[in-house]
């Protein structure tokens, strides 16, 4: 199969949540398929290049405006590289996508639509858009879901639930797990250096709650290191300073992924203070279980506080409780015993449960499905793998 990925960013302009996981869709050229991307830039001139062995097109923006890339052209590009492929898979939210598939697509196309989250908090702009993205949910033959709590919570995925299939992501543990004797001596040199030391990752925008959890900074006694870049990225800064914690807080902007792992087994504990369901899941809690970190994350009704299970493999507070957040922290600091058993579980949880292989096997499965019932072909997909 011929697949085109589409969605608003993709690395290295970002690195983490949907524009990883596409980054690991790429992995189905072992089933045989290929696969391009399509995207936009943040700002600037339109670019080809070629990332992890899949050709990439960044379409020319001239910026962003509510978090979406001003680029007029990508609806007509989006329309006109689907003629050429067998599978367009577009990754939502991003209206440009929904705009795209209305210019018209071939009917023999098969259309997945990869429902990672939902536009919040702007309603005006919601119902102004609704049209456009009833008609891609209505047009889609597969729609992949991470968590029943998507589905449960959308007016627009209702009358589409027999579309519909779960499909947790995933990711190799060995790629977190394992380190080098460089990146290991590494590790040990910040653990001397931070004996209690925490770690978060992520894009630095609203929904993360990084406001919350430099606020719970003023109870801990220990470093915080965040991970990733965004639009509040000055801002926090500016509160870790107002707060009295920024000798106690780093910002590494963005970081290779060996660095990343460096910072994870040098940690004793990882903290997703997300405080909103636009973050629907938090993939990077199944890369910190697999390097053996024990999670603090918080109880919003997605996915998040079913991957690290409170008592489990790490502790779930309500969101926004800065002195919830923090208790939990300094437990999982003070109690070494406790935070290596939830490390223990949760690789043990991630093998099982959230393995890449797993996830790549049934994602084919549905596009193949897909594909075949668009063509009226023999559908060939195991039944138990899209159920």
């Amino acid at each position: 199969m011929r697949i085109l990925h589409c969605y608003k960013i993709y690395r290295p302009e970002v690195e983490g949540g949907i524009p990883e996981v596409m980054s690991q869709l790429l992995g189905l050229r072992d089933f045989g398929d290929s696969s391009t991307i399509l995207t936009a830039r943040r700002r600037g001139a339109g670019r080809r290049y070629v990332l992890d062995g899949a050709e990439v097109r960044a379409v020319a923006s001239f910026g962003e405006a509510l978090s979406m890339p001003l680029a007029p052209h990508y609806p007509l590009v989006l329309a006109q590289a689907a003629q050429s492929c067998d599978v367009l898979a577009l990754h939502a939210p991003f209206p440009l996508n929904d705009i795209g598939l209305l210019l018209g697509v071939p009917d023999d196309l098969a259309v997945v639509v990869h429902w990672h989250a939902e536009i919040l908090g702007r309603q005006a702009i919601v119902k102004l858009l609704a049209p456009v993205i009833r008609h891609t949910l209505a047009r889609a033959d597969r729609i992949v879901v991470s968590d029943q709590s998507i589905v449960d919570r959308s007016e627009f995925l209702a009358p589409h639930v027999g579309k519909c299939t779960i499909i947790p992501y995933g990711v190799r543990p060995e790629e977190w797990s394992e380190l080098h004797a460089d990146q290991a001596r590494r590790a040990a040199e910040l653990r001397a250096r931070y004996p209690r030391l925490m770690i978060s990752m992520g894009r630095l925008v609203p929904y993360k709650g990084y406001p919350v959890l430099l606020e719970a900074m003023r109870e801990i006694d220990g470093h915080l290191v965040v991970i990733g870049d965004g639009s509040d990225r000055e801002a926090l800064a500016q509160r870790a300073a107002e707060l009295g914690v920024a000798d106690r807080v780093t910002f590494t902007g963005l970081l290779p992924r060996d660095d990343m792992k460096v910072y994870l087994h040098a940690a004793r504990v990882f903290v997703l203070p997300s405080v909103t369901e636009a973050e629907a899941f938090g993939i990077v809690q199944i890369e910190a279980m697999s390097a053996g970190l024990p999670v603090v994350n918080t109880t919003v009704p997605t996915a998040v506080p079913k991957i690290a299970r409170d008592g489990l493999e790490g502790l779930s507070v309500a969101p926004r409780d800065a002195a919830a957040l923090a208790g939990a922290i300094r437990r999982l600091l003070d109690d070494p015993d406790l935070a290596a058993r939830f490390g223990r579980a949760g690789r043990e949880r991630v093998a099982g449960e959230y393995s890449q292989s797993v996830f790549l096997r049934r994602i084919s499965a549905v596009y193949s499905s897909a594909l075949s019932r668009r063509r009226g072909e023999p559908d060939r997909a195991p039944n138990e793998v899209l159920t």
